[in-house]
This record gives structure tokens, sequence and C-alpha cells, in this order.
């Protein structure tokens, strides 16, 4: 099969979906690999590093789209590379389909397969592509509120640190999963008095084995939400909001009982999602306010580590990227449901339920689409 491996061209993204190491495996296996010259710039490795795997440097990123089987991205589709999209092509990238009803649209009429990283699951029923950029979300979403806490980048200039004399920062964390306890585990690391709220007793029982004796763990309801709301010196969202939801968890009016220069990061970065005032920013204009309180609401935060982001995300979609390309794509989708449960669209058909049913678009099953 001939995979490409493109340059991404969203606003400040600077990861690559395939490093240099996993490069090479998909060559061991006989592939054909063709790289966008500099994709890899942005994360540290270079055009040279992946000649040696024994990929092909490409300098035209159309000669890519329009050659290759399988287009193993990092980033959605952009309205630019509509024009790309076509029968019978693969393309692999987190896709976030109800949030862009426009490429949902755009990968349908091309009939191309679409498989989004954010929908394969495991036997866990958890989200193993999202997890690793999970973590690495919510710690940098803990040291972005550092960074615009500080009076030089407009904050109240309180350092998120216990500091003898002062009252120590209270910082609430909503959501145990990966991301949560990334932010977690710098914040109590720092010293913080962190609350950790989730509606999961197990969760959270899962979550305390690893933290420090500063961190409380709460049922997260209205009355520990609004608790944390007025208290707060940061409040970081971690939860990622069903797509067919319209209620939130912190509504606009919430925000009065907020203290002054208080922060709300949004790292799940859903548009009016659990968090009702949060919508996507980017790392070139990365704050808003909202009634006095900065929001942080960076929809890749990743990509500020995009070494470590890389690395760890190409070793977590690298056997998925291997079973198509081995197997062909209508064989991997039938050995693998994990697999399948990540297909958006396929021949015209969009086959992911939940996305269905927010566009209001008709909805195919994956079983049924790829028969």
């Amino acid at each position: 099969m001939k995979i490409g491996i493109l340059k991404e061209i969203k606003n400040s993204e600077y990861r690559v979906s395939c490093v240099p190491a996993s490069a090479a495996e998909l060559v061991n296996c006989g592939h054909e690999v063709i790289v966008e010259s500099k994709a890899g710039e942005g994360s540290g490795f270079k055009d040279e590093e992946y000649i040696k795997a024994g990929c092909i440097i490409e300098k035209k990123a159309e000669n890519i789209w329009e050659n290759v089987d399988l287009v193993y991205k990092v980033k959605e589709i952009l309205p630019e590379e509509y024009k790309y999209l076509r029968e019978e092509l693969i393309v692999l990238t987190y896709i976030h389909s109800n949030a862009h009803k426009d490429q949902t649209e755009a990968l349908m009429k091309s009939k191309c397969i679409s498989i989004a990283y954010e929908d394969i699951s495991d036997d866990k029923g958890e989200w193993p592509l999202l997890s690793p950029m999970s973590e690495l979300a919510g710690k940098g979403g803990f040291l972005a509120a550092l960074y615009y806490s500080q009076s030089v980048n407009g904050g109240n200039g309180r350092l998120l640190s216990n500091v003898c004399g002062v009252e120590t920062p209270i910082i609430s964390i909503i959501g145990c999963g990966h991301s949560g306890r990334g932010a977690c585990e710098l914040a109590s690391s720092f010293g913080n008095r962190v609350n950790m709220l989730d509606v999961s007793y197990e969760a959270m029982l899962d979550a305390k084995k690893y933290m420090g004796k500063n961190v409380e763990f709460l049922l997260s309801n209205r009355e520990n939400i609004e608790r944390c709301i007025k208290t707060s010196d940061v409040l970081i969202n971690c939860i990622l909001w069903p797509k067919t939801r319209t209620d939130h968890l912190v509504f606009k009016d919430d925000l009065k009982m907020m203290k002054p220069g208080a922060i709300i990061v949004d790292v799940a970065c859903d548009d009016e999602g659990a968090i009702e005032t949060c919508h996507s920013t980017s790392h070139d204009d990365p704050i808003y306010e909202v009634d006095g309180i900065v929001h942080y609401c960076v929809d890749n935060i990743p990509s500020a580590f995009s070494k470590t982001a890389s690395t760890t995300l190409s070793n977590a979609t690298l056997p998925f990227a291997k079973e198509i390309a081995n197997k062909g794509v209508i064989k991997a989708l039938e050995d693998n449901k994990h697999l399948r449960r990540g297909l958006t669209t396929f021949d015209g058909k969009l086959t992911l339920k939940e996305t269905a049913e927010k566009l209001g678009i008709e909805f195919t099953a994956p079983e049924e689409a790829i028969k």
C-alpha cells in the first residue's frame, strides 16, 4: 500500500502523524511511505531521518494526496484540502466530525473512507488514541494556567504553588480521566490544593491511588461544582461532552461567582460543552475573557510539546495503520471491531452514530456500510 505522511497545515500545528521509527516499521512490512518534505520538522524530525527509514520525500502535498492509498494525518481535513478527497482514498486522522459539519459533508460527498482516531475504542471501553494526547493536554492545561496567572502575562500575579506564608491556591479539575490525571499530577506536585470531580466513584478511587494527600475527590454534582466555582483560582475541564447534549455543568451566570482573576481552562474544547462559555482557540490567539474571567481553550495543546506528542501519537496509531495497510481496509474493518468503531464515512454514508444524531444526517451502521 502507498501511505502518505503530510505536513499539517492547521494553524500552530507542529505534530507529525508518523515519526521515522514508525515509518520504518511500515516500510519493513513492504509498504511505500511517501513523506511531504519538512513534515516532521516541527517535531524535530528531519527529512534525512525519513530517508534513512526507507521513505520517499515529496515536495508537493498534492502529489501525495493524488497518488497514495492511505493518508495518515494528525488533524482534521481543512477546507483547502477537500478538493483532494476522492473515492477509495483512506483517511486516518483526528476528524471531530460532529464539530465540523462542512468537513463531514465533504468526506461523504467524496465517497472516501475516513477513520477517526478519537472514536477508535478498546476492550476497556476507553479511547486509546485519545489517551496519550489527553495526558499531555491536561498537563499543558495546568502549565497554561500557570503562565496566564503571571502579572507579566495579564494575570493576577498569583503563583500556583504552595509558598510559605501565603494562602495555597485551589485548583479544581472536572474529570478523573487521562487529561484530568495529567493536570492533577502537575497541580498537586506544585503543592496546590486540588479538587477532582467525577460522576464515577470507581474512577475517583482509581485516581486516588496515584495522587497525594493535597487532592480531594468530590462527586460531580451541582452542589460540589458550585463550591468549586466559588473557591477555585483555576477551574480545568477535562471531560469530553457527549455530542448530543445541550446542557452544561458550568453556566455563563456561574462566572459571576468566581474569584477575580480566576482562570478557566477547557482541555476538551467542546464549543458550548461542559462549560457554556467555552469555544476553541488557537496557540497564536489562545485566550479570551467572559465577564472578567480568562478562558484558555486551545484545541491542540499537545502541539506545543510536538516532539513528545508526535512520538506518543505515532506509537499509539501505528498498529491500526499497519493493520489497514497489511490486510486492506475492508478486511481490517471486518476483523477489528475497535477500528470499525472509528469509521466515520464510507462510500458516501455517515457511519458514526453520535455525529449523525448531532448533525441530523442519516446514519448507516458501519457493518452494513462495509458489506
